[in-house]
């Protein structure tokens, strides 16, 4: 058992802790609005759930989550995520986060942003081309035909194995696109991103995105 901490409890971030707890897991989560407002949240996850402000969540976290808006991605701590593995499922959205000249031009990643913010920390790219609902709706067994596939990234192979198992325990299959600086494949806007595909065709999709669109 370990314990997720999960910064932004948002559609993506909350439905990324009924994950980790289904799987035996205990959660720390936490907003940008303090814990008092995840109490309804809270309540729905069970006894293996509990709000937290985003430094406590950090500081008890076995295992991170970050799920804010790309703006407030340099408001995640720094030091208490040291050596810890960092789920990032964060996307660019410029009309909600203002342009990234670096993003916009194909010379930088989502994550790669976060793991420049996070030095000391083993980020790795997960959930990010899902829609929130589907993350707890579309996973089958393993084995099962046609089953849904979802990208993962890192430059530490000791965290995509552990997204691996995480997005098996959802019912997922896994495609790695390798090293964080391949992310921006599975990104908005291209043909990874959002739509359901089996291993094969995320593997296709992936392998004909385009840098700068």
């Amino acid at each position: 058992m370990s314990t997720f901490g999960i910064i932004g409890a948002g559609n993506i971030g909350s439905q990324v802790a009924r994950v980790a707890i289904a799987q035996g897991n205990e959660v720390v989560i936490a907003n940008s609005r303090g814990p008092e407002t995840l109490a309804d949240l809270v309540a729905e996850l069970g006894p293996k759930a509990r709000a937290a402000t985003a430094e406590e969540a950090a500081a008890a976290a076995d295992v991170a989550v970050v799920s804010v808006p790309l703006r407030a991605y340099r408001d995640i701590p720094v030091e208490p995520l040291a050596g810890k593995i960092v789920l990032d499922t964060n996307n660019y959205y410029w009309e909600r986060d203002g342009h990234v000249e670096a993003l916009d031009r194909g010379e930088a990643t989502v994550s790669g942003l976060l793991q420049e913010h996070l030095p000391t920390s083993k980020v790795v790219k997960a959930f990010n081309h899902i829609t929130a609902p589907s993350i707890t709706t579309d996973g089958t067994p393993a084995g099962t035909e046609n089953r849904r596939a979802l990208v993962t990234a890192s430059d530490y192979p000791e965290a995509i194995e552990l997204v691996t198992r995480l997005y098996d325990g959802a019912g997922f299959d896994t495609v790695s696109v390798g090293p964080l600086s391949e992310s921006w494949r599975a990104e908005r806007d291209r043909p990874a991103y959002g739509a359901r595909q089996n291993a094969e065709q995320l593997e296709a999709n992936l392998a004909r995105a385009q840098r700068v669109i």
